[in-house]
């Protein structure tokens, strides 16, 4: 077992460029089984979700090169084998697109359900209503979902979302892109993996509009032809940077980055009194003294992202006064991490969906157990920020989301250390 081992109480200073979004990674690379040709993605993300989707791929007969970092060249032109390996399929979450892939180019989909973080119940229920409006058979085993095409086959239609789900937005693109006809979804979600997803599709070939927007269309195309795509920044590993140095103190240059998709994050930071410029493709965050409290929500895009709710927790817990989180997308995430918090002397205190924050002078070291990724990211920035040494457990859910973590936080000064037990 592998853990973290910090010495915290030192501030941050230097630069750190930011990888590709892990989101959009886990969406795009399954969209390349639609693609007939060699798809070159560039500015992958080398994490562990990523490595088991290209291994869940490779073993469905894609051809799968990576000739430098952060490259992947695939040609998923001969795929024969449409039964994703199960046991690497229970590994993460995201493996669930894989159905609307499958359905999208073979009209059928056999795909064991996925796992990932367990921090709350995550139906797919909105995935499989988009299914049957696009003329699926949908069968739900204990452990698996299959579909066919039902009697008048598979087609573009209207797709009325009850809730606003990204994981259902992108499965729905998915499986609509070759489909005939044209598909609208309404109420969809507008996070920027979202609109890299339809920018990518749309340059292999695909008719999308609106992505981005509440109301999504595709019309159906014949084919996809290869091409080169880069993906985007991660907005949700800038911002969990952004709030360490807001959490320890410090002076920051966060690179490669897209400043609008931050403002929903560096807005309430500079709030509580972190100081924030924008420049084209990077930010700068300076931190010195106390924050002070503040009132979060989390929201859909562009609204306060929930990924980032355990990060900005840290940051209330060493504000002055008192701050109140609302989880409005999964409500039971608290539970994560917030007792792991409050063993290192954060006051902490929830009533339903909402927790509020007392905020200490300071946290201190404690041996903690990481339960999800951002869970796991929210107590290594509080490890940074607390006195003495705290032990972070579990770390495998934090590599599933942030490339390079150890050797970029160094380079930044802290002092933190992968150790093997």
């Amino acid at each position: 077992m592998a853990i973290y081992e910090i010495n915290g109480g030192t501030p941050l200073n230097g630069s750190v460029v930011i990888s590709g979004a892990k989101n959009a990674a886990v969406a795009i690379l399954p969209a390349a089984l639609l693609v007939k040709g060699r798809c070159r993605i560039e500015n992958v993300p080398d994490i562990s979700d990523v490595r088991i989707l290209l291994s869940i791929l490779s073993g469905m007969g894609a051809v799968i090169r990576t000739p430098e970092p952060g490259v992947v060249e695939m040609d998923c032109t001969d795929i024969r084998q449409t039964l994703p390996d199960p046991a690497l399929v229970k590994k993460m979450r995201a493996s669930y697109y894989l159905m609307g892939v499958l359905l999208g180019r073979f009209h059928h989909s056999h795909v064991a359900l996925p796992g990932g973080c367990s921090f709350a119940s995550r139906p797919i229920d909105q995935h499989i209503k988009g299914f049957k409006a696009l003329g699926a058979l949908v069968e739900e085993g204990n452990d698996y979902v299959a579909m066919n095409p039902g009697p008048h086959g598979l087609q573009g239609n209207r797709v009325s979302l009850d809730v606003v789900s990204v994981g259902a937005t992108v499965n729905i693109m998915l499986a609509a892109t070759l489909l005939p006809g044209r598909t609208v979804i309404e109420n969809a979600a507008k996070e920027p993996h979202i609109v890299d997803l339809a920018n990518f599709l749309n340059t292999m070939g695909a008719d999308i509009s609106g992505a981005g927007t509440d109301t999504v269309k595709i019309r159906g195309v014949a084919s996809l032809q290869g091409g080169t795509y880069t993906i985007i920044p991660d907005q949700i590993e800038a911002g969990t940077y952004i709030a360490a140095v807001a959490a320890t103190g410090g002076d920051v240059l966060v690179k490669n980055v897209i400043p609008k998709h931050m403002d929903c994050i560096t807005s309430k930071l500079e709030e509580m009194g972190a100081q924030i410029t924008n420049y084209d493709d990077s930010i700068r965050i300076v931190s010195n003294g106390r924050l002070n409290a503040t009132t979060v929500k989390t929201r859909p895009y562009p609204g306060f992202p929930t990924d980032m709710q355990a990060q900005i927790c840290v940051c209330m817990a060493l504000a002055k006064g008192e701050s109140r989180l609302t989880e409005s997308v999964y409500e039971t995430r608290f539970f994560g991490y917030c007792t792991e918090l409050e063993s290192m002397g954060a006051y902490i205190q929830i009533d339903g969906k909402t927790a509020t924050v007392y905020g200490m002078e300071k946290l201190h070291g404690a041996t903690v157990r990481a339960r999800d990724l951002r869970a796991g990211a929210a107590l290594v920035i509080a490890g940074l920020a607390a006195s003495g040494t705290t032990r972070v457990e579990n770390i495998h859910y934090v590599e599933r989301g942030y490339e390079r973590l150890i050797e970029k936080l160094t380079a930044l000064g802290a002092k933190i250390h992968r150790v093997e037990e």
